[in-house]
C-alpha cells in the first residue's frame, strides 16, 4: 500500500505537502479534518492521539506524526539529501532547533493572532502577543539575515529542510503582517524559496478544500 499523507491547507500540513511534492515522494495526499466531528475523532485518534495533522499512514498499521519527523522519513525514502545525512546534518539540526525557538516561533505568534484566530473566530487579537511576536521577529530576522547575507541557503549550496521549516510562514507574510520588507536579505531568500517547485502552491492539482476565508 502506498503511504497516505493526511493533510490540509493549514500551516504545518502545508509544509508536509510541500516537502512531499518537492521530493516527488511516493505518497497519496489525502485531505483530512480530524476535529470535524465525533466520527472523525474516532477515525484519527488511533493514527495520532493529538488529533492534529499532518499524519503519514503506512499500510501495516504504523503511522508517523509531527511535520519534521515526516520530512525526515520522506527524504530518507526518496534517497534525497534534502534532510542532510552528511557532515551538514548537525548544522541543519541546529537551524531547525533555533527556528522552533526563535524565527518560526515569532512568525507563528503573528500568524496565530492575525490569521488562525480570525479565520476560525477564536477571539480578538492579543496585542501583547503581537508585540512579543514582532520583537522576536526583529531579533531573529537580524541573525538570519547575517547568516544569509553571503549565501543562498541555510545549509550548504542547495535547499534543505531547514529552509522549508524556517520559511514556512513566509508565504503568508502579508496576512500575518510579517514585516518582511524591513529585511531585504530575507525577502530575497523568500523569493528563492517561492521559485522552487511546489513551494508557492503545494496543492496544485490536488483535491484539498480551501480554508475558510479571513473576515
Amino acid at each position: 500500500m502506498t503511504p497516505i499523507l493526511h493533510a490540509s491547507r493549514n500551516l504545518n500540513p502545508r509544509l508536509a505537502v510541500a516537502v512531499a511534492r518537492y521530493l516527488d515522494a511516493p505518497v497519496t495526499i489525502n485531505f483530512a479534518a480530524p476535529l470535524a466531528s465525533a466520527e472523525a475523532k474516532a477515525r484519527f485518534r488511533p493514527l495520532n492521539p493529538n488529533l492534529r495533522l499532518p499524519i503519514l499512514e503506512f499500510g501495516d498499521g504504523r503511522t508517523l506524526w509531527e511535520t519534521d519527523a515526516i520530512a525526515c522519513r520522506l527524504s530518507r525514502d526518496t534517497g534525497s539529501t534534502f534532510w542532510r545525512q552528511d557532515d551538514d546534518q548537525p548544522e541543519m539540526i541546529r537551524w531547525l532547533t533555533w527556528a522552533h525557538g526563535h524565527f518560526f516561533a515569532a512568525c507563528e505568534k503573528l500568524h496565530w493572532e492575525f490569521v488562525t484566530k480570525q479565520r476560525y473566530g477564536i477571539g480578538p487579537v492579543d496585542e501583547a502577543n503581537v508585540a512579543e511576536g514582532l520583537a522576536g521577529f526583529a531579533a531573529s530576522a537580524a541573525i538570519l539575515s547575517d547568516h544569509l547575507a553571503s549565501r543562498d541557503w541555510l545549509v550548504g549550496d542547495a535547499p534543505s529542510y531547514a529552509d522549508f521549516r524556517m520559511g514556512c510562514v513566509l508565504p503568508f507574510a502579508d496576512v500575518a503582517r510579517l514585516p518582511l520588507a524591513d529585511h531585504p536579505v530575507l525577502a530575497r531568500w523568500h523569493d528563492r524559496l517561492m521559485a522552487l517547485p511546489h513551494w508557492a502552491d503545494p496543492f496544485s492539482g490536488l483535491d484539498i478544500p480551501e480554508l475558510p476565508p479571513l473576515p
